[in-house]
């Protein structure tokens, strides 16, 4: 089957908007063919509102999620595939969903991924070693 990622972005992104809620996504902006402004990707991640006052030409296909927005003034069209779609979710409630891994997507820790380095180190308590993106919430 493919992938439900992209069904979900756009199904969560109407519902967001039809609740007059502002649709903001995570993105892992390490992920391969990700476009973002790299000046405002902190920790491996970028928040962004994907509202129709904040972009234009939002396209969400089965693929990517490309879309045109200013950055500090400064016009960049922006281009994420979607398995680099972490959350989607309202700024106003954090109503949303967060994204697992599926299957036939690549591992970010697997072989060749981009923890294979340290993918075997384990954290203080135990937990997954510190180079994996998290999420946290943003208020």
């Amino acid at each position: 089957m493919t992938s439900s990622r992209p069904y979900l972005v756009r199904a969560f992104n109407e519902w967001i908007l039809d609740n007059d809620c502002t649709p903001y996504i995570v993105v892992d902006a390490g992920v391969q063919g990700v476009q973002v402004p790299t000046e405002h990707v902190a920790n491996g991640q970028i928040v962004l509102n994907i509202s129709p006052g904040a972009v234009r030409g939002l396209v969400i296909g089965n693929g990517a999620l490309e879309f045109s927005a200013r950055f500090g003034g400064v016009p960049m069209q922006v281009f994420i595939p979607l398995q680099a779609v972490m959350a989607v979710y309202a700024k106003e409630n954090g109503e949303g969903m967060v994204f697992g891994s599926e299957p036939g997507s690549p591992d970010p820790e697997g072989p060749g991924g981009r923890d294979a380095d340290n993918s075997s180190e384990q954290g203080q308590n135990g937990d997954r070693p510190s180079g994996r993106p998290t999420l946290k919430v943003v208020k």
